[in-house]
Protein backbone atom coordinates (compact mmCIF):
# COMPACT_ATOMS: atom_id res chain seq x y z
CA UNK A 1 0.00 0.00 0.00
CA UNK A 2 1.30 3.56 -0.63
CA UNK A 3 0.00 6.83 0.81
CA UNK A 4 0.45 10.29 -1.29
CA UNK A 5 0.88 13.30 -0.52
CA UNK A 6 0.43 16.18 -2.81
CA UNK A 7 1.95 19.94 -2.36
CA UNK A 8 2.77 23.02 -4.63
CA UNK A 9 -0.39 24.22 -5.37
CA UNK A 10 -1.60 27.93 -4.86
CA UNK A 11 -2.66 31.42 -6.58
CA UNK A 12 -0.78 32.27 -9.18
CA UNK A 13 -1.37 34.61 -12.15
CA UNK A 14 -2.48 33.44 -15.53
CA UNK A 15 0.74 32.77 -17.47
CA UNK A 16 2.96 31.78 -14.50
CA UNK A 17 4.05 28.55 -13.26
CA UNK A 18 4.25 25.70 -10.51
CA UNK A 19 5.16 23.15 -9.58
CA UNK A 20 3.20 20.28 -8.11
CA UNK A 21 4.65 17.17 -6.08
CA UNK A 22 3.63 14.01 -4.97
CA UNK A 23 5.41 12.16 -2.29
CA UNK A 24 4.56 8.71 -1.54
CA UNK A 25 5.27 6.47 1.60
CA UNK A 26 7.02 2.97 1.66
CA UNK A 27 10.15 1.85 -0.41
CA UNK A 28 8.17 0.54 -2.96
CA UNK A 29 7.76 3.40 -4.85
CA UNK A 30 9.31 2.32 -8.44
CA UNK A 31 6.68 -0.52 -8.60
CA UNK A 32 4.20 2.13 -8.90
CA UNK A 33 2.72 4.13 -12.42
CA UNK A 34 1.63 7.37 -11.59
CA UNK A 35 -0.75 10.07 -12.86
CA UNK A 36 -1.91 13.30 -11.91
CA UNK A 37 -5.55 14.45 -12.40
CA UNK A 38 -7.66 17.38 -11.51
CA UNK A 39 -11.46 18.30 -11.08
CA UNK A 40 -12.27 21.61 -11.58
CA UNK A 41 -15.26 23.97 -10.13
CA UNK A 42 -18.57 21.66 -11.08
CA UNK A 43 -16.93 19.77 -13.27
CA UNK A 44 -15.56 15.79 -13.75
CA UNK A 45 -12.42 14.66 -12.95
CA UNK A 46 -10.13 14.79 -15.46
CA UNK A 47 -7.03 13.22 -16.59
CA UNK A 48 -4.05 15.25 -16.58
CA UNK A 49 -0.48 13.23 -17.37
CA UNK A 50 0.48 9.74 -16.35
CA UNK A 51 4.26 8.46 -16.22
CA UNK A 52 5.09 4.87 -15.95
CA UNK A 53 6.99 3.32 -13.25
CA UNK A 54 10.22 3.90 -14.90
CA UNK A 55 9.68 7.24 -15.94
CA UNK A 56 10.57 6.17 -19.69
CA UNK A 57 7.35 6.84 -20.73
CA UNK A 58 4.82 10.05 -20.35
CA UNK A 59 1.48 10.94 -21.57
CA UNK A 60 -0.38 13.79 -21.39
CA UNK A 61 -4.07 15.03 -21.88
CA UNK A 62 -4.66 17.36 -25.03
CA UNK A 63 -5.25 20.50 -23.27
CA UNK A 64 -2.33 20.25 -21.41
CA UNK A 65 0.10 18.75 -24.14
CA UNK A 66 3.39 21.50 -24.26
CA UNK A 67 2.77 23.13 -21.27
CA UNK A 68 2.43 20.72 -18.20
CA UNK A 69 5.16 18.31 -17.32
CA UNK A 70 5.22 14.92 -15.70
CA UNK A 71 8.67 13.55 -13.74
CA UNK A 72 9.46 11.49 -11.13
CA UNK A 73 12.09 10.81 -9.18
CA UNK A 74 12.34 7.08 -7.54
CA UNK A 75 15.55 7.83 -5.34
CA UNK A 76 12.87 10.41 -3.44
CA UNK A 77 9.53 8.87 -3.93
CA UNK A 78 8.18 11.61 -5.49
CA UNK A 79 6.47 12.52 -8.83
CA UNK A 80 6.22 16.10 -9.66
CA UNK A 81 3.81 17.99 -12.50
CA UNK A 82 5.48 21.12 -14.04
CA UNK A 83 2.57 23.20 -14.94
CA UNK A 84 3.36 26.58 -17.28
CA UNK A 85 1.41 29.25 -19.83
CA UNK A 86 -1.32 28.72 -16.47
CA UNK A 87 -4.41 30.29 -17.51
CA UNK A 88 -8.18 30.71 -15.47
CA UNK A 89 -9.20 27.03 -17.00
CA UNK A 90 -6.23 25.18 -14.76
CA UNK A 91 -8.18 26.17 -11.73
CA UNK A 92 -8.73 22.95 -10.10
CA UNK A 93 -7.59 20.64 -7.18
CA UNK A 94 -5.15 18.31 -8.45
CA UNK A 95 -5.08 14.71 -7.21
CA UNK A 96 -1.97 12.41 -7.87
CA UNK A 97 -2.62 8.57 -8.01
CA UNK A 98 -0.66 5.37 -8.23
CA UNK A 99 -1.18 1.79 -9.50
CA UNK A 100 1.13 -1.56 -9.11
CA UNK A 101 2.48 -2.70 -12.08
CA UNK A 102 4.95 -5.11 -13.58
CA UNK A 103 4.72 -3.28 -16.89
CA UNK A 104 7.54 -0.76 -16.81
CA UNK A 105 6.88 1.34 -19.42
CA UNK A 106 3.24 1.39 -19.62
CA UNK A 107 0.92 4.66 -18.72
CA UNK A 108 -2.45 4.62 -17.44
CA UNK A 109 -4.93 7.47 -18.17
CA UNK A 110 -8.22 6.50 -16.94
CA UNK A 111 -9.04 7.26 -13.53
CA UNK A 112 -10.83 3.37 -12.53
CA UNK A 113 -7.04 2.23 -13.45
CA UNK A 114 -5.82 3.94 -10.51
CA UNK A 115 -5.93 2.29 -6.72
CA UNK A 116 -4.28 4.71 -4.42
CA UNK A 117 -4.91 8.54 -4.37
CA UNK A 118 -3.87 11.76 -2.54
CA UNK A 119 -6.47 14.26 -0.65
CA UNK A 120 -5.46 16.66 -3.73
CA UNK A 121 -3.73 20.55 -4.01
CA UNK A 122 -5.39 23.21 -4.87
CA UNK A 123 -4.53 25.60 -7.99
CA UNK A 124 -6.13 28.92 -8.86
CA UNK A 125 -5.26 30.98 -11.72
CA UNK A 126 -6.68 34.41 -11.86
CA UNK A 127 -7.02 36.64 -15.20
Amino acid sequence: QVQLVESGGGLVQAGGSLRLSCAASGRTFRRYAMGWFRRAPGKDREFVAAVSRSGGSTDYADPVKGRFTISRDNTKNTVYLQINSLSPEDTAVYYCAAVETWDSGNCYMTAREYDYWGQGTQVTVSS
